[in-house]
């Protein structure tokens, strides 16, 4: 096995302390391991085991990517993960230009300017965690997710330094596994092992090859999987620009729209001016609830 150190370059504004705090609050003992200054994990890409470790470089206006992989013919496709994890595509200031348009969002943007959107490795553990995350708080969705990665996992061997020790369960392992006491109800545990069933069967296609509105339908189409949880997982499963979970409790409630909070509803019609980038909108509202 090879180890890589590549340089993924992004245009700034982007800050580390929005990615540092968003995979901290989320990071799955085992998988995934962070200090001030870097993130790490273990990760399979079709079906052979790696690391990696991202650090920022200061000054540089980009991030340091160092792997172990299997295959260099792999290295394409982990750039291309790891640069859709850290939003390094992003054009800031061609977002700002249109969501300042929003009174109400351009004193968000100037406060926070380049807040970007923090996307998972990969897509199917987004849509394990968005629905084992449905009706529960973060902290105890990373609980059960935990459990998952220690019961289901796949062992791997990385450095001890990386604190790394387990690749998340594949779509098949979990659809087989046994869940009893995981910390779920029957239902969400039901509509967890048929979405990972559907994945490993080939018969639930999880892209966005025919647009995320399709991927939205058809994960609204499975029994316990509704509007926010496909809306969710088209937003963190692949930076989908447009994504927008309008039912979410900490864009309903965000500072901006007062003592109050705003429905569903009027959020819905309030973002159609914010297309074609309404999932930005989204993070700064998150930003703004969670008090930044």
């Amino acid at each position: 096995m090879n180890i890589i150190t590549l340089l993924l370059p992004y245009q700034p504004p982007w800050n580390w302390q929005q990615f540092h705090g968003h995979f901290a609050l989320r990071a799955i003992p085992g998988l995934e391991s962070l200090d001030a200054d870097s993130y790490s994990r273990g990760f399979s890409i079709d079906g052979v085991p790696g690391w990696l470790r991202v650090t920022p470089l200061p000054g540089q206006n980009a991030l340091e990517l160092r792997c172990r992989i299997a295959s260099p013919a792999h290295l394409d496709q982990l750039e291309q993960r790891v640069r859709r994890m850290f939003d390094l595509d992003s054009e800031p200031a061609t977002i700002a230009r249109h969501l300042s348009a929003d009174e109400l969002l351009a004193p968000l943007l100037l406060r926070n300017p380049g807040l970007r959107l923090p996307v998972a490795f990969d897509p199917f553990e987004q849509a394990v965690r968005a629905i084992v995350g449905q009706q529960v708080t973060v902290k105890a969705a990373v609980t059960i997710v935990g459990r998952l990665v220690q019961r289901v996992g796949t062992p791997i061997e990385t450095p001890q330094a990386l604190g790394i020790n387990r690749l998340f369960p594949t779509p098949q392992a979990l659809a087989e596994a046994d869940l009893t006491g995981i910390g779920m109800p029957g239902k969400r545990v039901q509509c967890l092992q048929h979405f990972a069933a559907r994945i490993a069967d080939g018969s639930l296609k999880l892209d966005l090859q025919e647009g995320s509105a399709a991927l939205i339908e058809r994960l609204c189409a499975l029994p316990g999987i509704g509007p926010w949880t496909a809306e969710y997982i088209a937003l963190r499963a692949f930076g989908e620009a447009d994504a927008f979970p309008a039912s979410d409790l900490g864009l309903l409630k965000a500072p901006v729209w007062g003592a109050g909070g705003i429905d569903a509803r009027r959020l819905k019609i309030r973002a159609e001016a914010w297309r074609p980038w309404r999932a930005y909108a989204a993070a700064h509202l998150w930003h703004c609830y969670s008090g930044g």
